[in-house]
């Protein structure tokens, strides 16, 4: 077994951890943000500097590895690269966080996730993975590939709905409707959990599985938490959505 599946397994383990962790903690920003979590900085930073830190890390392996004929690892690189430039860049922006704070502590804590989630996909995928072009044709790519998409664009797709839901300079919370929220509180958190699951399984590799692991350890909880805070701020909210999963959880 390669050093970075090995770590991966080790990696896996601490998600655990955090998983029932966060299922009692839940993480001090955005509408769950409360004091005592040290220095703040405004949150937009924070989400450029958290998210930029998973896409320089694969970036810089990618560099690093120099040329290469693994097509696959290239193709798994520009899906990584989309997904985060579009965190990093574009929902920052959209989400119009002016006004709002994030703790250090939560960004460097995202900022070591990242690094560490980055590093040990990069590694394998550019110093450990052999596979050729025919891997394209793999029944596990194909379906990962389709579910990363899948995901993207539920993710995406929520996002903008929950963007639509205030005008400029209103910071109100409303219950979102329509597409994915007509099934769950946190489509969005769905669809970020089915890119990762789609990832590796496109890619195959214990890192990749990781992640996505790391992934539901994060937004499980969060959906959860989501779910109780709007059930507790609205009493018309629609009784028959679940949090994250439809008709499950």
């Amino acid at each position: 077994m390669s050093a970075p599946s090995l770590l991966a397994l080790w990696w896996t383990g601490i998600a655990a951890i955090v998983f029932v962790w966060l299922l009692r903690t839940t993480a001090p920003y955005g509408r769950h943000a409360r004091p005592g979590w040290g220095p703040a900085i405004p949150s937009a930073t924070g989400w450029v500097v958290m998210e930029a830190a998973s896409l320089a890390a694969m970036a810089a392996l990618f560099v690093a590895s120099g040329p290469t004929g693994n097509v696959v690892a290239r193709v798994s690189f520009w899906a990584w690269v989309v997904h985060y430039a579009h965190r990093s860049l574009v929902y920052p922006y959209r989400a119009r966080l002016l006004g709002k704070t994030m703790p250090v502590s939560i960004v460097l804590m995202a900022v070591l996730f990242n690094a560490v989630n980055s590093g040990l996909n990069g590694w394998w995928l550019f110093f450990v993975s052999d596979r050729d072009a025919s891997w394209f044709l793999d029944p596990r790519f194909i379906a990962g590939a389709a579910l990363f998409v899948t995901g993207f664009a539920l993710n995406v797709q929520s996002d903008s709905i929950l963007f639509g839901l205030r005008r400029p300079g209103e910071t109100d919370y409303r219950i979102p409707h329509g597409a994915g929220f007509d099934y769950v509180s946190c489509p969005n958190y769905l669809g970020e959990i089915l890119e990762w699951c789609g990832f590796a399984l496109a890619v195959w590799s214990l890192p990749a599985l990781s992640f996505a692991v790391w992934t539901a350890a994060n937004l499980v909880p969060r959906a959860l938490a989501h779910h109780r805070w709007y059930l507790e701020r609205f009493p018309d909210y629609p009784r028959q959505r679940r949090a994250i999963v439809p008709f499950v959880l």
